[in-house]
């Protein structure tokens, strides 16, 4: 199953494992490292490379609609960046997410997450309670294995190649076939 291969390849990233370590920290609910976090270790994997693609920021995804202060971010924020300062921390609350993007309101992190422009980008991962990973995806974990940047319909065309070419990620990662 692709989603137990995911934890797998997390599990043997001791600075992945750390990074999720402190997430859980914050207890915050239904709260994951999402994203690049994710996707890049599986496009490294499938590139057979040897040494992880360094990160450009650690998107940390959460839902809370009864959070009243929308600068909650910036202590969490500093939460991790005191734990591990080596990483670009990104705290946001879905719950709020869908005001920036003109969406209707959220239900969830894995509802906001659907609406990311690469179905690939949505994907997640947390340390629970028990120190197993949960990995979850908007899309399914297929086409993350498959060496896929798919286009999510729910944003613009002309966004998905903005961020496709912006990201470098056919440089990157040469093998990736972009699906529109």
């Amino acid at each position: 199953m692709l989603e137990e291969k995911l934890a797998q390849l997390l599990a043997e990233e001791p600075l992945r494992i750390q990074a999720l370590e402190c997430v859980r920290t914050l207890a915050l609910p239904d709260c994951y490292i999402a994203a690049g976090f994710v996707r890049n270790l599986v496009w490294d994997h499938l590139h057979l490379k040897q040494n992880p693609t360094p990160l450009n920021d650690l998107d940390v995804v959460y839902f809370d609609p009864d959070e009243l202060d929308e600068q909650a971010y910036l202590k969490y924020e500093t939460q991790l960046n005191a734990l591990m300062p080596e990483f670009n921390w990104q705290v946001r609350n879905q719950a709020n997410m869908h005001l920036r993007n003109g969406d209707n309101p959220y239900q969830s992190t894995l509802d906001a997450m659907s609406y990311w422009p690469e179905k690939e980008t949505a994907v997640a991962a947390r340390l629970n309670e028990k120190n197993q990973i949960d990995c979850i995806s908007a899309f399914g974990f297929e086409s993350l294995f498959e060496g896929l940047i798919t286009y999510n319909p729910k944003r613009t065309l002309m966004l998905f190649q903005s961020r496709v070419e912006s990201k470098n990620w056919l440089i990157t990662w040469p093998q990736l076939q972009v699906a529109v």
